[in-house]
């Protein structure tokens, strides 16, 4: 079969390039001898690295962004899975509404949302500002995806497996245990991989909610204030990006075995 090159091929191609090429010079410039990112290349260091590890600062930046990041993902995918078990497995009196509801932070402004999240916090419940109240702040943003990922993945397989093992004498728990989440494992992943990474650039709530604690995206927007910690900058954005694409890469692979092994036989 011939590949046809028309408008909409070379739209497509250009798109991508106009969209990743700024992306791929991140480390390019990561090792360039000088604190502006301009062509030509000054030279060759990797004092931008060196900086990197040596920055007590910014380690502890990266670990709180890691830390609310992980139990984000972890609560948000649980909170998701069981939303999306009740919506896909059960008649809900007023389901429209309760899923209208839940992704309601889908659709309102980030910055509507920290504002009023910061108004429960302080004035409502007389909170500190914490990464707790961040960590709050992302599973509530962050649910909403989840459901939508495990909604598709759990309405994805045959449900019959599921009738068979209660059939079988399987209880609720051990079909679900034993049936339902291993057919689900990869929009579990899939959701966990997605939580994580949503919290992990999230800037406005953790702007909002953070308090003296820093979250790696409000650290970094602080040192985009001062030419000299650009090079510093881009070597950690090199590094999130080498990171980000090992993560996406293992997702898809994951997702796949997932898919090839969904296909049972008849029953």
């Amino acid at each position: 079969m011939t590949r046809r090159w028309d408008f909409l091929t070379f739209y497509g191609l250009g798109f991508v390039v106009f969209l990743y090429a700024p992306v791929l010079l991140l480390p390019l410039f990561s090792f360039n001898d000088n604190i502006f990112a301009i062509f030509p290349l000054k030279g060759f260091t990797l004092k931008a690295y060196a900086q990197l590890a040596d920055d007590s600062k910014l380690q502890a930046a990266v670990w709180n962004s890691i830390t609310v990041g992980f139990w984000v993902a972890v609560i948000s995918t649980a909170l998701g899975l069981l939303a999306a078990m009740a919506v896909t497995r059960y008649r809900l009196p007023g389901k429209g509404p309760v899923v209208g509801t839940i992704m309601l932070p889908l659709v309102i402004p980030s910055i509507i949302l920290g504002v009023a999240l910061l108004v429960l916090v302080r004035q409502v419940f007389d909170i500190e500002l914490s990464l707790w109240c961040v960590a709050a702040g992302h599973i509530l943003l962050c649910t909403p995806f989840s459901m939508l990922v495990l909604i598709s993945r759990l309405e994805g397989f045959d449900k019959n497996l599921e009738e068979a093992a209660n059939d079988l004498g399987e209880n609720g728990w051990m079909t679900f245990w034993r049936v339902t989440f291993p057919l689900a494992m990869p929009g579990v992943i899939s959701s966990l991989l997605m939580s994580f990474t949503t919290s992990f650039d999230e800037y406005v709530l953790a702007f909002f909610l953070s308090g003296i604690d820093q979250t790696l995206p409000i650290y970094l927007w602080s040192m985009l204030r001062f030419p000299q910690r650009l090079p510093i900058t881009l070597a950690l954005g090199s590094s999130i990006l080498i990171i980000s694409t090992i993560i996406v890469v293992v997702s898809e692979v994951l997702r796949r075995r997932g898919v090839q092994t969904e296909k049972p036989s008849g029953l």
